[in-house]
């Protein structure tokens, strides 16, 4: 009893959900708008002292397209907030039109590392769209929800 018992806390430890990057995640490389290439450590660098929105998404995902509006509720809400969006369109064309299309307001970095990339593994993508919030230091305030009128979302916010 006693070692079925210690087991299930040892389970529910290893499923605790993460307060910081892995340093595989924070090495994992993304595209600028401009062509360069920065790792998502330096993209939360460049943010530090801001509470940051990450959403995963992409151009040919429905669900992503009709939770924009929500998006955009939950931009105009919270303003104080940076809000970067990571693609996982197919081509970075179809990522460039995609945000001109849907007119994607916020930092804009395509996922070249894909859903299997150290990223992507990391936050245990399964599903887009895909949001997170990081408080002023990068550390995660929440690591997942799949809806820009999530509850603990706002909440977080």
């Amino acid at each position: 009893m006693v070692i079925l018992f210690l087991s299930v806390l040892s389970c529910k430890a290893q499923e605790e959900t993460p307060i910081v990057f892995s340093e595989a995640a924070l090495n994992d490389t993304f595209v600028t708008l401009e062509g360069t290439t920065t790792t998502f450590k330096a993209i939360l660098e460049a943010n530090r002292g801001k509470m940051i929105v990450v959403d995963v998404w992409a151009s040919w995902c429905s669900d992503c397209i009709k939770g924009m509006p929500k998006v955009n509720a939950l931009q105009k809400a919270n303003p104080n907030a940076t809000y970067i969006f990571l693609s996982l369109d197919k081509t970075q064309d179809a990522w460039k039109k995609g945000i001109k299309k849907y007119k994607v307001n916020g930092q804009n970095y395509f996922m070249q590392s894909g859903w299997k990339g150290s990223f992507g593994e990391f936050i245990k993508l399964d599903w887009i769209p895909r949001y997170m919030v990081m408080d002023e230091n990068g550390n995660i305030k929440l690591f997942k929800a799949i809806e820009a009128d999530d509850e603990n979302l706002k909440n977080t916010l």
